[in-house]
């Protein structure tokens, strides 16, 4: 019966593990495809390229004014008002040619004789008498539809001619990458292909997340019934399950940041003028690539933080994994090492797993309360301008695996302290004969 429950234990462990890794790897594989969606669709909605950028205010004040020179009619409500300022006009100019007249005239015989004849012949009151019916005759001509047409096109016209020579140059290189990677043929269409992506792979990738930290808990929570040494077969599968968890866990995003602007709305002559999620900041990084970034980094001190970094979520777990499987098989005597007694043993106190997480989840609330209260500031809602700000800061699986990591390993040390098999018995009994490692069962 009992040769039984471990063939069975032995199945589920088998079967587990290959579910770890098989996770494992499509994992990271969609995540790092998601994590350029993601890149890749915070960089079209970037605020440069809309709230910060001229040829998007003149793409849509060019609009408004289309709009409001067609909308333009002579006709109606406007032509009394119209007509005081031709008749205005018109005094006015009666007014400056009769003093050129006199002007030219003046100082010479044939001007006298032209002026007098002049003043005999025209009465300029009798002239300016007939400013209102001047003025009809005018805005009866302008306000025809043939003439309504010549004058809107000549101010369209003039409004490109000015439309053209206020532009600014953008470096529009990534937008392109980005289209031709996407297959589309503009921005509006890529941004709704990438965000239909993102929705569907964030889906899966969680959905996977949490399906490989249940099976590796249940594989632990199998593994641990009974006081007994794990089997070898059962401890390799062990292993290579928390394997696939930190694999999974420093390749993959653990953090996303992203502060924007998801509406900024006011209303400029009776038309809205409208910017949606304007990107001011977008980071989403694992744990290499913040090593990477920080390694690469020209100052000292970055490679100095970047190297810790590194050394304590990743290399230290691996020499931890290794050293419980050269203390398991007593590989030259492993259990009488003092570094592999330590990693094994006494490496809880000193690892800086905890740390890490502290870490992250430090940077996520701090980050997510500043950009928040700062965001507040912004926050405004009037008739004149109504601002809508949003922090997306989340935290991703890359964080939750290396947690579930963290929490199994440490079961993984406690397996190792159970009863050793006969053989192993004794080989541990002839190793501990002058020194008792602590923490250690003795048998």
């Amino acid at each position: 019966m009992e040769s039984n429950i471990k063939i069975i234990k032995l199945i589920i462990s088998i079967i587990s593990a290959a579910a770890c890794l098989l996770l494992c790897q499509q994992l990271i594989f969609n995540s790092m495809a998601n994590q350029q969606n993601k890149q890749d669709f915070a960089e079209i909605r970037h605020i440069k390229y809309g709230l910060f950028s001229i040829n998007e205010w003149k793409r849509q004040l060019a609009v408004i004014i289309a709009d409001e020179i067609t909308k333009l009619n002579l006709s109606h409500s406007n032509e009394l008002e119209l007509k005081k300022h031709v008749e205005l006009q018109l005094d006015g100019l009666i007014d400056n040619v009769e003093a050129e007249i006199r002007k030219s005239n003046k100082g010479t015989v044939s001007g006298w004789m032209k002026q007098s004849v002049i003043n005999a012949v025209v009465d300029m009151k009798d002239i300016k008498a007939g400013i209102p019916s001047y003025a009809d005759a005018i805005i009866a001509q302008m306000t025809e539809v043939k003439t309504e047409k010549i004058l809107k096109a000549a101010m369209a016209k003039r409004v490109k001619e000015y439309f053209d020579k206020t532009f600014e140059k953008q470096d529009l290189t990534q937008l392109d990458r980005i289209l031709a990677r996407t297959a589309t043929a503009d921005i509006d269409t890529a941004r709704i292909k990438l965000e239909d992506d993102i929705e569907k792979n964030q889906a899966q990738i969680f959905r996977y997340t949490w399906l490989l930290i249940v099976i590796a808990a249940l594989q632990f929570f199998i593994c641990g019934f009974g006081k007994r040494v794990l089997p070898p077969p059962q401890y390799l599968l062990l292993l290579l399950t928390l394997a696939a968890l930190l694999v999974a866990g420093v390749a993959t995003p653990m953090i996303d940041m992203e502060a924007k602007i998801s509406s900024l709305k006011f209303t400029l002559l009776d038309h809205l003028i409208s910017f949606e999620n304007q990107v001011l900041y977008f980071q989403t990084k694992s744990i290499l690539d913040v090593f990477w970034i920080m390694i690469t980094h020209e100052e000292l001190q970055m490679k100095v933080v970047g190297i810790l970094m590194v050394l304590f979520s990743v290399v230290f777990p691996i020499l931890k994994m290794l050293s419980s499987l050269f203390y398991y098989y007593n590989f030259h005597s492993a259990r009488a090492n003092a570094w592999i007694q330590f990693f094994v043993l006494k490496s809880g106190k000193w690892s800086m797993t905890d740390v890490l997480i502290v870490a992250i989840f430090m940077a996520y609330f701090g980050f997510n309360g500043i950009i928040t209260s700062q965001f507040g500031n912004l926050k405004m809602t009037s008739q004149e301008v109504v601002i809508l700000t949003t922090n997306g800061t989340s935290l991703q699986p890359g964080f939750y695996m290396f947690l579930a990591y963290t929490m199994l390993g440490l079961f993984l040390s406690g397996f190792l302290t159970r009863v050793l098999p006969e053989p192993l018995a004794h080989q541990r009994k002839d190793a501990n004969t002058e020194a008792e490692p602590a923490g250690l069962m003795t048998v």
